[in-house]
């Protein structure tokens, strides 16, 4: 399949999905979370997708890598604040691996395509 578009990249398709199911179980974390947990993990979320879509727009290889080492930051740190949510009984436990399993997997989907950038001359 031919890439045309950051929305061709089945690594942004994941992001997506991820920060979707992110912003999904987060509605049901409590409402004095609304500014914290809540807010952070769906910022977190969202910028892993965003920082893929934002490297793949500009105009160097050197500052693509740069954005997607930002995403896999902000998978990180939203892997932090998912195992959080559970550690303090915002969500029941147990709720978030599929979402810890999806963040790995998107993980692997980064390295893999940083390690092909830094190996290859072309995008």
């Amino acid at each position: 399949m031919e890439v045309r578009s950051y929305r061709d990249l089945l690594v942004w398709q994941r992001a997506m999905d991820l920060a979707e199911a992110t912003y999904i179980l987060s509605r049901n974390y409590p409402r004095d979370e609304l500014f914290g947990l809540t807010s952070q993990s769906r910022r977190a979320a969202a910028s892993i997708a965003a920082n893929i879509a934002e490297g793949y727009g500009r105009s160097t290889k050197a500052a693509y890598l740069n954005f997607l080492r930002i995403a896999q930051g902000s998978l990180k740190e939203l892997e932090t604040h998912l195992i959080l949510a559970e550690r303090i009984g915002a969500t029941p436990a147990g709720s978030v691996d599929r979402l810890l399993s999806d963040a790995d997997e998107l993980g692997r989907m980064l390295h893999g395509l940083i390690t092909k950038l830094q190996s290859h001359s072309g995008r």
